[in-house]
């Protein structure tokens, strides 16, 4: 049963977007999904609260910020949202539940030195086969200098760049619904779906 980890000490930086899309895709793959949310702020619960009945079935796995514990039998695929500021023993806790963790990073020198003693310590548990890690650019033109300069220090970290997920209102509009990019027509959404390409590529090894 993996366990998707999504993860990154610093807030804003779209963890409950990836969280909800992810969980999405698995769904979308007839799997038995369970979404975890272990920040305070609970927002993948509210989502999953928004989610209608005629959608793909995504379970609620009850985590709190100060407990995490290992999900129910019968699930075949987790999701877990992450919060802000994660490190010392949730940080442990975490990754060892994990067989993936994804990091969102924003292409903007402050979020990348915010998050580097924590990318720091992910290589390290990847390098050591406890985990498989891998970014994503989040809000971001791949074809940017920006882009560039996110993919240079990442790949020094000896990390993968996943994907790039552009900054649209698509997100925005389907999450008030309790929707994804994989519960709607694909023609609709296009270019996002030829993003997260890498990034479903990479779930499914």
């Amino acid at each position: 049963m993996p366990v998707v980890v999504i993860a990154n000490p610093k807030g804003g930086v779209g963890k409950t977007t990836l969280a909800t899309n992810v969980a999405g895709y698995f769904a979308s793959q007839g799997h038995a999904v369970m979404l975890g949310d272990a920040d305070r702020q609970q927002s993948s619960r509210l989502w999953l609260g928004l989610r209608p009945a005629a959608a793909r079935p995504i379970a609620t796995w009850d985590v709190n910020a100060d407990l995490i514990v290992k999900p129910p039998k019968g699930t075949t695929h987790v999701v877990l949202d992450t919060p802000g500021g994660l490190h010392g023993w949730r940080f442990n806790d975490v990754i060892k539940l994990a067989d993936k963790v994804i990091v969102p990073l924003q292409p903007s020198i402050f979020d990348i030195f915010a998050t580097r003693a924590f990318l720091d310590q992910l290589a390290e548990h990847r390098s050591a086969g406890k985990v498989q890690v891998g970014i994503v650019g989040m809000r971001v033109d791949s074809r940017t200098i920006a882009a560039d300069k996110l993919r240079s220090f990442v790949e020094g970290l000896g990390l993968p760049v996943l994907g790039y997920v552009r900054d649209t209102q698509n997100y925005i509009h389907l999450a008030a619904r309790g929707l994804t990019l994989f519960d709607v027509a694909p023609s609709r959404l296009e270019k996002d779906l030829e993003q997260w390409a890498g990034i479903c590529r990479w779930l499914e090894q």
